[in-house]
């Protein structure tokens, strides 16, 4: 008996469907790329419910045929190409024939649709991939579709979709990756009758701009090369630009967006020495290359290519990104900020009389370096509060024991036991640091004997984790306290950063921010939670709606902590900061009444035990 068969087109349509259309954003997408190709000047994406109950997409392309229209939703029917070949010639975003048989496999579409030498357009209604009706229709030259009900046949994947907030950020992010490309085109992006973008027509430096803001604008360096294997143009952030979480990075080649990890860390690597490891520069940069040298036809995305030449390119980009900074830097700055400066710097002529008294030099002949009374008797007291007159002292000491702890420093990784100590313990923090000596080890380890061995504190992390159980504790009982700003920070954000913060707007004013809805993407921070004194409310802001995008999903009190977590890092004690033997003790005593002294709440390991029988080890023959 026979027991393979062909598949229906219905179902076959449904499993394509699978891979190109996975979200509202999937046909945003797709919609977008069409009216691009079709030449369109001005294009317009409106959604309902974050494309749930509907999304549509209005462009004054060319427009298609009553014959066209109707075979555009037939499988791999396409304009783009013609026979293989055509693949390594490509220079429309679209040309798999994939994308509109999908949609209409999963969702109600309305098409209409008219050429410009055309009397009257086409309306054509399709439900899961059956024309339901077909008429003339008066209209505009162009293209307008609407998708309704996006996964109405398909229950599992519909329930599957996630929050209104965190489905409108990523169409927002797909519609991001076709207009930074495409600055020449007018876009608009309207969600529940809200205007999220209005972009008319700029450069490629005024279209960024116009998406992220003009600060990250400012912050940009201009990188170009041309070479016969690739041309290179676009923009790189300045060092002052990096962050560690949220950077805009979009790579673009032949005007299509992709992912490329490798290209990636060439841009890293320029910027080696110059920020810090764990940050990333935002990079908005351009290839163009022959279309035969790349390979799009990889993934139904087409987001991953593949280059002939992908390690010549790497060394170019390299190089070019480097030269973009090597000129930042040695492009001489002018200060036009004269304010209380002196108006006039008189000049030293010999022939005029001076009124100008010479320098005196007193000296103490009193003065005797051996004798420590004097010394500190000149010098003013120590306070526990003023870190400022402690950093000299401290400075010298900690100098001084450096190369003796580096030489103990060598043998932790070969030598330690167990790293971390039991959450059970009964280790009594209060009792065993009262007659405790506390050392700093390279401005980021605090060290201290224990009955074990050698305990040794990531002052970092620990800080981290004290102030996130204090967070926590007072997120609890009430929202945390604020402290109002003298002059209030305005905010310009991207159409994403607006989406994620009107979801979480709640949240923040729970976590003491005071901020103000301007309008037009801008806010104003008049307050942020205290404690957070002389750290920027931009960059702070920035973080937290990164994080809030990254875990909007969760539930509202998993996401407050994630939120807690990244306030905890930005305002706990930086590495490198030199601190006093009391600081040293007040924070290893706050960190052993936590929930957890051994890690973070992001999991990161705060504490490690060097074994007594190691170090004992480290001084045998």
């Amino acid at each position: 008996m026979d027991i393979i068969q062909l598949l229906p087109d219905s179902v076959a349509n449904q499993i394509a469907a699978g891979e190109v259309i996975q979200r509202p954003a999937s046909v945003v997408k797709e919609l977008v790329e069409n009216a691009v190709d079709a030449g369109a000047h001005r294009i317009d994406v409106i959604a309902i419910d974050a494309g749930r109950t509907s999304l549509q997409v209005v462009d004054d392309g060319c427009g298609m045929s009553e014959t066209d229209a109707r075979l555009a939703f037939e499988r791999h029917a396409t304009s783009k190409i013609r026979e293989a070949a055509d693949l390594f010639t490509l220079t429309t975003m679209g040309f798999r024939g994939e994308a509109l048989p999908s949609i209409v496999a999963v969702a109600q579409v309305e098409l209409t649709t008219r050429t410009a030498d055309a009397e009257l357009g086409t309306h054509l209604q399709i439900e899961a991939s059956r024309v339901v009706a077909q008429e003339p229709v008066a209209c505009a030259v162009g293209t307008n579709i609407v998708v309704k009900n996006l996964f109405f046949n398909v229950p599992a994947r519909r329930k599957f979709l996630k929050t209104t907030a965190t489905e409108l950020n990523n169409i927002t992010t797909e519609l991001e990756r076709i207009v930074l490309v495409h600055p020449d085109i007018a876009f608009s992006l309207t969600h529940n009758d809200a205007p999220i973008l209005n972009l008319a027509p700029a450069s490629a430096k005024g279209r960024i701009a116009a998406v992220f803001g003009s600060r990250i604008a400012d912050r940009l360096l201009p990188v170009a090369v041309e070479t016969p294997m690739v041309s290179i143009h676009g923009f790189v952030g300045k060092p002052e630009a990096a962050r560690k979480r949220g950077a805009q990075q979009f790579f673009f080649v032949n005007e299509r967006f992709m992912r490329h990890p490798y290209f990636h860390r060439a841009v890293q690597e320029a910027f080696t020495r110059l920020i810090p490891a764990d940050e990333q520069v935002p990079y908005f940069i351009y290839f163009d290359v022959p279309p035969a040298d790349i390979d799009v036809n990889i993934h139904p995305t087409k987001t991953e290519i593949k280059f002939e030449n992908e390690q010549a390119i790497w060394q170019i980009l390299l190089a070019a990104v480097r030269e973009a900074i090597g000129k930042f830097n040695a492009i001489p700055t002018i200060d036009f900020d004269t304010e209380g400066r002196p108006a006039h710097i008189p000049v030293y002529n010999p022939n005029v009389e001076s009124h100008t008294s010479a320098p005196k030099i007193d000296i103490n002949t009193a003065f005797n370096p051996f004798d420590t009374t004097a010394v500190n008797a000149s010098r003013p007291p120590h306070t526990a509060d003023s870190p400022e007159q402690r950093l000299p002292e401290f400075a010298q000491r900690a100098t001084a024991t450096t190369a003796g702890w580096e030489k103990l420093y060598d043998g932790i990784t070969r030598h330690s036991g167990d790293t971390t100590l039991p959450t059970d313990t009964t280790f009594d923090a209060e009792q065993a640091f009262a007659n405790a000596s506390f050392f700093q080890y390279r401005g980021q380890y605090v060290l201290t004997a224990v009955d074990d061995g050698l305990l040794i504190i990531d002052q970092h992390k620990a800080h981290i984790r004290v102030l996130y159980d204090r967070f926590m504790t007072q997120l609890s009982a009430a929202a945390l306290p604020s402290q109002r700003f003298l002059f209030p920070e305005v905010v310009q954000l991207s159409a994403v950063q607006a989406a994620t913060y009107a979801a979480v707007s709640d949240d923040f004013m729970r976590l003491g921010f005071d901020i103000g809805d301007l309008g037009g993407g801008n806010i104003s921070v008049n307050g942020a939670p205290s404690g957070f004194e002389g750290i920027d409310p931009q960059s702070l802001v920035t973080e937290l709606l990164a994080t809030a995008a990254d875990y909007g999903d969760l539930p509202a009190a998993a996401l407050l902590g994630q939120l807690a977590t990244t306030l905890a890092r930005a305002a706990a004690i930086p590495n490198g900061q030199v601190l006093s033997e009391l600081e040293m003790r007040d924070l290893a005593s706050q960190l052993f009444c936590s929930s957890n002294h051994n890690y973070t709440p992001d999991g990161q390991p705060i504490t490690a035990i060097l074994q007594q029988d190691a170090i004992e080890r480290l001084f045998k023959d």
